[in-house]
């Protein structure tokens, strides 16, 4: 992908090999991450690390600030690449100081500048208050819940989803 996004406070870049070890320390035993990406295993362990920096057929990034790897963000696309789903998680002490936020308009203005797309979107679990306060502030709407749409083994429960969707020329910066 070679692709890097900054905004001078937050740098979004691919990742390397080099970062699985702060991957783990970000994500091995959290309990929020753990909560809320229940695909996401704990333990988590370097392999898991190694894993998912290899990446796949996804775009995602490395969200650092100040050249500290803090969390990623990424976009996977449907088969024709016009419409991206996107995700994203802070390590904890990087939450609640707007990296987020940051890191998802910088996502976002990327993939809508890409030919053809027109649209992405995310879900967040409809109690899960910060990440979709995330989604509003990155300027996403609401577009409905999706009730009963996940059956979540961690939290031992069906899920529903709020889903936010954001169309070309509606970003704000």
């Amino acid at each position: 992908m070679g692709v890097k996004l900054s905004d001078e406070v937050v740098t979004l870049r691919p990742w390397t090999e080099a970062d699985a070890p702060a991957v783990v320390e970000c994500v091995d035993g959290d309990p929020e991450i753990s909560s809320w990406l229940d695909l996401i295993p704990q333990p988590y362990g370097l392999e898991d690390a190694l894993a998912y920096v290899r990446g796949g057929v996804d775009d995602t990034f490395a969200v650092t600030e100040d050249g500290r790897v803090v969390g990623s963000v990424g976009v996977r696309w449907n088969e024709q690449r016009d419409v991206g789903e996107v995700g994203y998680w802070l390590r904890a002490d990087a939450r609640g100081r707007g990296i987020a936020t940051r890191a998802l308009v910088l996502v976002s203005t990327w993939a809508l500048g890409l030919d053809g797309v027109g649209r992405l979107q995310l879900r967040a679990a409809t109690d899960n208050d910060a990440s979709r306060r995330v989604a509003e502030k990155a300027g996403y709407r609401l577009e409905g819940i999706l009730r009963s749409a996940h059956w979540s083994p961690r939290q031992r429960r069906r899920v529903d989803w709020a889903m936010y969707s954001m169309l070309p020329g509606e970003i704000s910066s």
